[in-house]
């Protein structure tokens, strides 16, 4: 016995089906949602959101499950961190997480 499978791409707005259809992400409020659209309602959703966004203040990417990643921190990178340590006596390994203390000592200083 053969058996064929059938992928149908479904625009979840209008339910129209188009092999055109893509998931797109976004968050409000810290709920991240997913909704896949043809490209015209894509636009659509994209002119309805444009003022938001202009207006709005970056605070990271959303990865493609919504979740949140973290934006870039501010600040001295860990191998900064480490030989600012070092010479100020602190003991610091070759790697993995700078220790909090030692990132608390840094920001007093500085």
């Amino acid at each position: 016995m053969a058996q064929k499978i059938v992928t149908v791409y479904t625009d979840d707005l209008t339910g129209a089906e188009s092999d055109e259809v893509q998931t797109h992400t976004f968050s409000l409020d810290g709920v991240g949602y997913e909704i896949d659209l043809i490209s015209d309602n894509y636009d659509k959703l994209f002119e309805a959101l444009a003022p938001f966004i202009e207006k709005g203040r970056k605070t990271g990417r959303t990865s493609r499950t919504g979740k949140a990643r973290k934006a870039p921190a501010e600040g001295p990178s860990p191998e900064e961190l480490r030989a600012w340590a070092r010479e100020n006596d602190y003991q610091v390994s070759e790697r993995g997480r700078v220790p909090a203390a030692i990132h608390e000592a840094y920001r007093n200083a500085h």
